[in-house]
């Protein structure tokens, strides 16, 4: 059994409503650690969670009993989706935490010519979607395909892969990722 540590962190921060830089400063870390344990990119020592958790205050064993409440809003409004990206990239998430959830859900714009970095991404999971409008170029391991309105992509997201809007307009995309580790 594998426990969500980011998530759960991420849940438990926006609980006691700190920004991941306010929690930083208090537990004596970098925003990037934060940042990187939150997004499952790390995986945080006993002693540097306990760190951190000091500055919430809590201990390890309240951080670990809780357990998440299970979302029981079904529908979202456009409006209420939660804005996780920065520009020129936007995803706006279905709900507002992934804490207790097993799949993501992105309405995802990328500005003319951005895309997801030079270093591809990788982590655990699945993940797919469908090109609603504009060109998308998906890149996955070494192979590259453009893809266009109605076109679709599905891997296993430990496959190196990154993104990139082709064109001179902007490209929307609806994906979803399992387990959410984005």
């Amino acid at each position: 059994m594998s426990v969500d540590i980011g998530g759960r962190l991420r849940f438990i921060r926006a609980r006691h409503k700190l920004s991941q830089r306010e929690l930083a400063k208090r537990s004596g870390v970098t925003n990037s650690t934060i940042s990187l344990i939150e997004s499952n990119q790390m995986n945080p020592s006993v002693g540097a969670l306990k760190r951190i958790l000091d500055g919430l205050p809590m201990g390890l064993a309240e951080f670990f009993a809780i357990e998440p409440e299970r979302p029981r809003k079904a529908f979202y409004r456009s409006d209420e989706l939660t804005e996780i990206g920065k520009q020129p990239i936007s995803y706006r998430q279905v709900g507002d935490t992934m804490f207790g959830r097993a799949l993501q859900i992105l309405k995802e714009r990328y500005e003319p010519g951005s895309d997801t970095g030079r270093v591809p991404l990788t982590h655990d999971g699945e993940e797919g979607g469908i090109v609603v409008s504009g060109r998308l170029e998906v890149t996955v391991d070494d192979e590259r395909r453009i893809l266009d309105p109605g076109d679709a992509y599905y891997f296993e997201s430990r496959r190196p892969h990154r993104f990139r809007c082709v064109g001179g307009k902007a490209c929307e995309v609806i994906s979803a990722c399992t387990p959410p580790t984005f």
